[in-house]
């Protein structure tokens, strides 16, 4: 498990290469399949500022690394629009506040959305609906079977 507040800021570099491509600024997240789609980073040769997840061979403790240039400058051109993640307001489906996302834990391997970290408490990944300018928007959680609020 890795967080995004671990991951922001590492430098991306090639594996067949060994060049740098620039640092981590940020991960976008696809809401539709709950798992980060690409990097974005800050300091990146033109054409290789958003590297799709699909290129990304390992994110260690001390940087992320990629395929090799050709890969990365490849681009990603089905990439969801970006939208911040952490920081973000969090709204369940009805409408309900449920804090701000502090931090969002990611399979390193996979890139799926393990847990949104929020003022009020963890959501799984799995509840994720979808992220936008406004908000993070989760399921809201479900009652036990047979538990009636009274």
């Amino acid at each position: 498990m890795k967080l995004f507040t671990q991951v922001r800021g590492l430098p991306v570099i090639t594996a067949e290469e060994a060049a740098t491509l620039g640092t981590v600024r940020d991960l976008t997240i696809d809401a539709r399949t709950r798992c980060i789609a690409c990097l974005r980073l800050s300091g990146a040769p033109k054409g290789a500022a958003v590297i799709d997840w699909d290129e990304v061979e390992a994110v260690g403790q001390d940087a992320v690394i990629v395929r090799s240039r050709a890969a990365a400058e490849s681009g990603s051109e089905g990439a969801p629009e970006h939208h911040e993640a952490v920081g973000s307001r969090v709204l369940t489906e009805y409408g309900s506040e449920h804090g701000t996302v502090k931090d969002v834990a990611f399979d390193p391997v996979s890139g799926r959305i393990l847990t949104l970290y929020t003022a009020l408490g963890d959501i799984a990944g799995e509840r994720l609906i979808g992220l936008g300018s406004y908000a993070t928007v989760v399921h809201a959680e479900r009652s036990p079977v047979g538990f009636s609020a009274r």
